[in-house]
């Protein structure tokens, strides 16, 4: 019993969001296309988790790191956590939508993207609740109210701008935007969550940062789903009222 409440609270957080999601979603995916991106988000953690281990181990050798100061908590973040999880999503969720005949509107860049964030996020979570066998409530709630959401908004940003890029002409300002935001907004979440270890005071103030940070982080993410949906609604009114070969996309 205790085993499946386990995989249950590491699992429903991400399970909400994705229906969350998928509620704003005027016109739903397939969800064969759906259950293909959560799962290409659980898949990529096995390699995720050997270059984060061999990152960790030229930046630091064989001992793990032992935060002394937020310089280290922001290396930490950056370049053994933020950098390489949100390049391999990045990279598989290009593979999949490169000639995919159904992302076809500029809200599909969000839910795949969050598809793929969030099977990586509840793969990952099974593994933080059941490594805390003796404390797993805790770390299970903590990681539903932060951690999960934290990559759903994650997802969100990496998909906004991926469709900005598909839809709004390919500029390379908007490729550069759907790796950098992402990875800047996941770093910074990563750094001030370690520098809570650094000492009792410190780690107070942190904690109440990242509160801030993560409320911030995720009106951002909700902007950003306004602004997709209502322009797919822009174009879908458009091409109800107009003739076929006077249909215009909207540019992001």
């Amino acid at each position: 019993m205790t085993t499946m409440l386990m995989f249950a609270a590491a699992l429903v957080p991400a399970i909400l969001l994705f229906i969350y999601m998928w509620h704003k979603d005027a016109k739903k995916e397939p969800a064969n296309q759906l259950l293909c991106a959560v799962l290409l988000g659980v898949v990529v953690c096995i390699p995720v988790s050997f270059v984060e281990s061999g990152i960790q181990y030229v930046l630091f050798g064989d001992m793990e790191l032992q935060a002394v100061s937020l310089v280290d908590c922001a290396v930490d973040a950056f370049f053994v956590a933020a950098i390489p999880e949100e390049a391999f999503k990045l990279i598989v969720l290009w593979l999949f939508l490169r000639r995919n005949q159904f992302f076809d509107e500029h809200y599909d860049g969000i839910v795949y993207a969050v598809c793929v964030g969030l099977g990586f996020a509840g793969f990952e979570n099974i593994f933080y609740v059941f490594d805390n066998m003796e404390d797993w409530q805790t770390v299970a709630i903590a990681r539903a109210l932060l951690s999960v959401p934290g990559h759903y908004a994650f997802g969100v940003l990496m998909g906004y701008y991926y469709s900005r890029y598909h839809f709004g002409g390919k500029h390379t300002s908007d490729a550069i935007k759907t790796f950098a935001v992402p990875v800047l907004a996941h770093g910074i979440y990563d750094t001030i969550a370690f520098s809570q270890e650094l000492d009792t005071f410190e780690g107070s103030i942190s904690f109440v940062v990242l509160i801030v940070f993560c409320i911030w982080m995720h009106r951002a993410a909700q902007r950003r789903i306004k602004e997709q949906v209502a322009r797919d609604k822009d174009f879908n009114d458009q091409r109800n009222n107009m003739p076929p070969n006077n249909w215009t996309f909207p540019q992001a």
